[in-house]
């Protein structure tokens, strides 16, 4: 048995390393998860690959199976709008108004950011309406769900969330591993707002997907999707195996009059379900203020509800219509689950290696190597790089900031006894998460993005990687100012801006002159 030492590492990488060379996302994870197997029993493991995989599934009091549960019912509610006609309704209704691919993306950064509630609500909503709209003006699905995924766990980690009330209490758990008398020891929701400016990679990915939009200049891998999108209409490379191919899998729709209402209305009743069940959970209606609804809200019986309001309202829009009978709804909901099954199985394997990294010690071993090691001027960079690689490897930004606050914090305070280092702590562990998931092709949100965009997994990690990566670089930059100088937090994100911007012109010119490639494409059709 392996643990806390540096095998620990193996099954993750193991499972990353060929899921980007082969492109073939479920058989890369199992092998990984039976790596960690094999790590840990001695022997080949096979039987502890399935209860890991069991237990994957199981985990956090059925928290998996609630999500499982949300993304096949968001199957069906995508089916129901397709045979209805919404998509192609959506599509005839774009075309006259958005009539640019300047636009398209300016939608689907609005309604990224937007919808901050929930990041799988965020991945479901954006990229279901978003899909139709970009594929007709040839933007490729790989620019699409980068679009989708660099702006919803973001954007969740910065308004009121469900991915606040998980921060607040991680930083309630790391303030009790401190031992401050109570009196001594601020509110989570204090620290949470005060560790807000130094969430930079979450603040500047968004920055980033607005200028990508705006300037329409492209780099790496991405811009040679979007320049076989311009060229050829063909928004996934010829060899991509898209995560959900709507068209493919349920043919034409049914109805000959597709009407705009049959998209719209199991949108707005997803979201409104949502929202309410939440402010309902939260006692929002009783007048809760910010901390109280992020710490009762139930997000997940939100997301399970709304999804479920989702297929029951287009259930009654097809029969008020006369589009569809309740047997052929029925059949459609079935035939939803199944565009479903490639996202679910690799969310189930993903889990499962989370299983096999905590049954290592991966964490644990990664966690180790930050303590007692940096001074103060650059723990907020070691913090965020080992919360980067922790959610790189586990897949997991929830799992990395269960891991690494209740180490940081006491470390922190340790070094300095001071809440504000505290606070900055917080900040960087939650942008270094975001950034070890949007570089993670075992990452849920990922699949999810990739899933509800129609995108080939691997492609979309491959090519939102160069992105993500520039980002991350300049919050390092910053990060270190910040430790030599202390300057303000803020000051440094209208820095960290300006080099973005300059970065999204300066990075294409430098692909153009090495490899004559344009980095503004126009689509090649009238």
């Amino acid at each position: 048995m392996v643990e806390a030492t540096v095998w620990s590492v193996l099954p993750p990488l193991v499972a990353i390393g060929l899921a980007i060379i082969t492109r073939k996302a479920i058989l890369s994870l199992f092998l990984g998860v039976w790596t960690g197997a094999i790590l840990y029993t001695g022997n080949v493991g096979i039987i502890q690959t399935f209860d890991w995989m069991i237990a994957g599934i199981l985990a956090d009091d059925g928290f998996h199976v609630q999500i499982i549960l949300f993304t096949l019912l968001l199957g069906s509610g995508v089916a129901m709008i397709w045979r209805l006609g919404g998509a192609l309704a959506i599509r005839n209704w774009a075309v006259q108004r958005i009539d640019s691919q300047r636009k398209a993306g300016l939608m689907a950064w609005g309604l990224g950011t937007g919808f901050f509630f929930d990041d799988y609500a965020n991945t479901a909503i954006v990229g279901s309406t978003m899909k139709d709209i970009s594929d007709n003006l040839r933007i490729s699905r790989e620019k699409l769900s980068y679009l989708v995924d660099s702006t919803a766990a973001p954007a969740a980690t910065l308004g009121i969330s469900s991915w606040v009330a998980f921060q607040i209490s991680m930083i309630n758990q790391g303030y009790a591993e401190i031992g401050l008398p109570e009196e001594e020891v601020p509110g989570g929701f204090d620290v949470f707002l005060s560790a807000w400016p130094f969430n930079m990679y979450s603040i500047l990915s968004i920055v980033m997907v607005l200028c990508i939009v705006v300037t329409k200049r492209d780099f790496g891998e991405m811009l040679l999707a979007e320049r076989r999108a311009a060229r050829t209409g063909k928004v996934n490379r010829d060899d991509a195996r898209p995560m959900q191919d709507v068209e493919g899998d349920l043919g034409k729709p049914k109805s000959d009059n597709p009407r705009v209402a049959t998209f719209i209305v199991p949108i707005l009743v997803l979201v409104t379900v949502v929202l309410g069940v939440a402010a309902w959970t939260g006692n929002g209606f009783q007048g809760a203020g910010a901390q109280e609804f992020s710490d009762n809200a139930d997000f997940t019986l939100a997301l399970l509800l709304g999804s479920f309001a989702m297929v029951a309202s287009s259930y009654a829009l097809g029969y008020a219509y006369g589009i569809l009978s309740l047997e052929e709804s029925v059949d459609t909901t079935i035939d939803g689950f199944g565009l479903m099954l490639t996202a679910v199985t690799i969310l189930v394997l993903a889990w499962s290696l989370g299983e096999a990294v905590s049954a290592l010690e991966t964490g644990k071993f990664v966690s180790e190597q930050i303590q007692g090691v940096v001074g103060e001027e650059t723990l907020p960079v070691v913090v965020f790089l080992a919360a980067a690689f922790t959610a790189f490897s586990t897949g997991s930004s929830w799992g990395t900031m269960t891991i690494l606050t209740p180490i940081a914090i006491p470390v922190a305070w340790d070094i300095a006894a001071s809440h504000e280092l505290v606070s900055v702590m917080v900040g960087v562990i939650f942008s270094g998460a975001i950034f070890g998931d949007h570089s993670s092709p075992i990452s849920d949100t990922t699949v999810l993005s990739a899933t509800f965009s129609g995108a080939d997994l691997i492609d979309h990690v491959r090519t939102q990687l160069y992105y993500a990566v520039t980002v991350a670089l300049v919050v390092v930059v910053l990060l270190l100012i910040w430790g030599y100088t202390g300057i303000t937090p803020w000051l440094l994100l209208v820095l960290g801006i300006v080099l973005i911007v300059g970065l999204v012109y300066a990075l294409p010119a430098i692909q153009e002159q090495l490899f004559n490639v344009d980095p503004v494409q126009e689509p090649e059709y009238e």
